[in-house]
């Protein structure tokens, strides 16, 4: 299926799982998809793989910090100069474990600690967000804005105080965002994957997890599967084919919305 063609993506922190299977996906299903991160080696590494799978035209545009508004607001430039619009942008930006100091108890988190989600993912969504919303108005293009959260939002899970106040807060500015911008024919949208079995992170902090217990892995997996609705986990590709969706001109009937890709959990409101 073509249902992006003629479209202008640009996928931020592209060497990261979710965001690569969303580049890959947007690629599939004929954007132009630009895909940026900090290592540029990676990043080819990335595009390349894209490319061989089918993915049409790819461009591996090189290293942007995504807290960087100059470099942020200087690439996001040059793509309209070149392409003309910009329909598409997605930030995969995520924050590691070691970043808060692991998961240490709320009394004993320093502040420091405490905020490093906040300023690098929810600002970071911000950042690319409203510098994207900016080019788009100025080319007219009615595009859609994906930005991305965590279901720890919604959860009640202790010794993750930061990343979940994170995830509230990309959640709320995400309706706020829709609202402004939506006058101007701008979709913006979460995207709230549930726990990605097959994908480092989570395989790493299981591993972690179940060592600080002294339990089997195979165990915390079933205690988190033993709240699925349906026989079935979400895939990196079901990702990818939700954002692909959501930017099509079907995925209109979405704005302002959190869309949880998880199958169905029982313990996520």
């Amino acid at each position: 299926m073509q249902n992006l063609k003629d479209k202008v993506a640009v996928v931020f922190a592209a060497t990261g799982e979710i965001a690569g299977a969303v580049a890959r996906s947007l690629a599939q299903h004929g954007a132009k998809v630009y895909v940026i991160a900090r290592n540029p080696d990676k990043l080819k590494v990335v595009a390349q793989e894209i490319r061989a799978a089918g993915g049409g035209i790819v461009e591996a545009a090189g290293k942007v910090d995504a807290l960087n508004e100059t470099e942020i607001d200087d690439f996001l430039g040059k793509v309209v100069e070149e392409s003309g619009r910009l329909d598409i942008v997605f930030n995969g930006i995520a924050v590691e474990y070691g970043e808060m100091g692991g998961r240490p108890l709320t009394t004993v988190v320093s502040l420091q600690q405490f905020m490093a989600p906040m300023e690098k993912i929810c600002g970071s969504q911000f950042l690319t967000a409203r510098v994207a919303a900016k080019y788009m108005m100025q080319c007219g293009s009615e595009g859609t804005i994906l930005l991305l959260t965590a279901a720890l939002s919604r959860s009640k899970l202790p010794n993750v105080a930061g990343i979940t106040a994170a995830s509230a807060a990309i959640e709320g500015m995400t309706r706020v965002m829709a609202a402004e911008w939506g006058p101007n024919g701008i979709k913006v949208i979460c995207i709230c994957p549930g726990a990605l079995m097959e994908t480092k992170r989570i395989s790493a902090w299981i591993e972690a997890a179940a060592k600080n217990y002294g339990i089997p892995a195979e165990q915390l997996v079933a205690q988190y599967k033993a709240f699925d609705i349906l026989k079935t986990s979400p895939t990196l590709k079901q990702v990818g084919e939700t954002a692909v969706f959501l930017s099509s001109d079907a995925g209109v009937v979405f704005n302002s919305h959190i869309v949880d890709v998880d199958c169905g959990k029982l313990n996520i409101l």
